[in-house]
C-alpha cells in the first residue's frame, strides 16, 4: 500500500464507523449523509483509512476486485459505474468450505470469474498484450458481498467506502489457463438449494471480464497500487446477486470453466 495523506476528520469518521458496523455486524445508515461523505475521492480515502488498519491488525492483501459490472447488478443497486476494492487473506475459501454467517451482516452472492496473476503489473502504461501475458490462471468464484449499510440501500459512494462491499470469496480448485477459455460466451448458472436463482453470462462483466479485469490493473498501476504475481483479481458477476441464509446450499455452475459448492452455516 502507499503511504496514507492526512485524512480529514470526515473520512476517519466514516471509516470507524463503518469497521464498529462490522465488528457488530450491525448496519448503519449512509455514511455519505451521515459523515458528509461526498465524491470518489473522499469515498476512496475512507476505505483506505480502514485498509491501513486493517494491515496494522496483521491482515494481509491477497488481490483486489472489481465491483458493480453487471449492468444487471448496477440495476438492482440504482449505481452506474464500476469500483474496485481490497480483498484479504482471510477472506478466502475453497470449493466445499463453510460460508461462515456469523462473519457478515446481510449478504449477496454472485457469479464471478477470478484470474490468478503471474506477473506484476506495475507498468503505469500497461498494455493489453503485457496485461494477458502477466494472467496465470482463471478459477471459477463465488464473491459473497456484504454491506454495512442498512438494507443494502446504497449509493457509489457508499459502497466505494465500505470496500466495494467486500465479504468473503470462494474459489474452485482446479486452475484453467485463460487462453484456453471463450470467457464472452461463458455462461453462469448459481443455485441455491438446488434452485436455479441467478443466470448470465461473459458478456455481462462490462462486456468481456478480461476486459474487465484490465480496467482494474491498470486503474491499480496508475495509482501505484499494482497487482502483482500471486493476486488474484475477481473481475466482476456476470449476473444478479441474491439473498442467502444460514443452511442455504449455493452451487456455481461456469461450464467448462469449473464448478463449486458450498454451503452457509
Amino acid at each position: 500500500m502507499t503511504q496514507l495523506s492526512s485524512p480529514s476528520p470526515a473520512v476517519l469518521a466514516a471509516a470507524e464507523a463503518l469497521r464498529e458496523a462490522r465488528a457488530r455486524r450491525a448496519p448503519i445508515a449512509r455514511v455519505s449523509e451521515t459523515h458528509g461523505i461526498a465524491g470518489l475521492e473522499q469515498a476512496y480515502a475512507v476505505a483506505e483509512v480502514n485498509t491501513h488498519h486493517a494491515l496494522s491488525q496483521g491482515r494481509k492483501i491477497s488481490g483486489k476486485k472489481i465491483g458493480l459490472t453487471s449492468k444487471a447488478v448496477q440495476q438492482q443497486l440504482g449505481v452506474d459505474r464500476p469500483d474496485y476494492g481490497v480483498l484479504f487473506a482471510d477472506m478466502e475459501l475453497t470449493d466445499g468450505d463453510a460460508i461462515p454467517m456469523q462473519r457478515l451482516i446481510q449478504p449477496k452472492a454472485e457469479g464471478e470469474v477470478a484470474f490468478v496473476v503471474g506477473r506484476d503489473l506495475d507498468d503505469p502504461e500497461l498494455t493489453w498484450g503485457r496485461f494477458l501475458l502477466g494472467l496465470e490462471y482463471a478459477l471459477p468464484a463465488l464473491e459473497i458481498v456484504d454491506s454495512a449499510i442498512t438494507d443494502w440501500k446504497i449509493t457509489l459512494v457508499d459502497t466505494v467506502a465500505d470496500n466495494a462491499s467486500c465479504g468473503l470469496y470462494v474459489l474452485g480448485t482446479e486452475p484453467r489457463r485463460v487462453s484456453d477459455l471463450d470467457l464472452l460466451t461463458l455462461g453462469m448458472r448459481l443455485s441455491r438449494n438446488g434452485e436455479v436463482v441467478s443466470v448470465g453470462s461473459g458478456a455481462a462483466c462490462l462486456g468481456h471480464p478480461l476486459k474487465a479485469a484490465f480496467w482494474l490493473a491498470r486503474t491499480m498501476a496508475a495509482l501505484q497500487q499494482p497487482l502483482k504475481a500471486g493476486d488474484l483479481i475477481l473481475s466482476g458477476a456476470l449476473g444478479p446477486m441474491f439473498t442467502f441464509e444460514a443452511g442455504d446450499e449455493i452451487a456455481l455452475d461456469l461450464g467448462p470453466l469449473g464448478r463449486l459448492r458450498c454451503q452457509a452455516t
